[in-house]
């Protein structure tokens, strides 16, 4: 099992969901989260220092960090490379995506340029989130793609 893996089941719900939310609102807006914006937040009701003090439990883990005492926390280095590895949900996508994607290129008489650009848009639209698609430069013609 990974390092972020076992980090993960030594955290109980409440941290792995407060963890979640700091570093989605992180992403969100780049700014530092607050404890109080949590609150409003979360499934479960728990108080402003209830949040602080889980907060400073992840800050102590290294998955967290604050500007300043009295600032809201955002997300360390780790603590997106945990999130990334371990929080996200990554799966085959569904058979609608699939159609959607397989819809988005069935055109077969266009330049190879146009095809990645329908293909990264076509991601984009499925995952919600940026998409880049990378080619090697080629002259020669594409014989099978799998």
């Amino acid at each position: 099992m990974t390092d972020a893996g076992q980090l993960l089941e030594e955290m109980n719900e409440r941290s792995r969901e407060v963890f979640r939310r700091v570093v989605e609102a992180y992403l969100e807006t780049g700014d530092p989260v607050g404890s109080r914006k949590l609150t409003r937040e979360l499934n479960e009701k728990v108080s402003a220092a209830t949040v602080r003090n889980v907060m400073q439990d992840l800050e102590y883990l290294g998955l967290l960090a604050s500007p300043h005492s009295s600032a809201g926390r955002f997300p360390t280095e780790s603590g997106l490379r945990l999130f990334v590895d371990g929080m996200m949900e990554v799966g085959d996508p569904s058979s609608q995506d699939r159609e959607a994607i397989e819809s988005e290129l069935q055109s077969t008489d266009e330049s190879v340029v146009t095809l990645l650009d329908r293909v990264g848009s076509a991601l984009s639209g499925v995952t919600q989130g940026a998409s880049l698609v990378l080619a090697p430069k080629h002259d020669a013609a594409v014989r099978h793609i799998e």
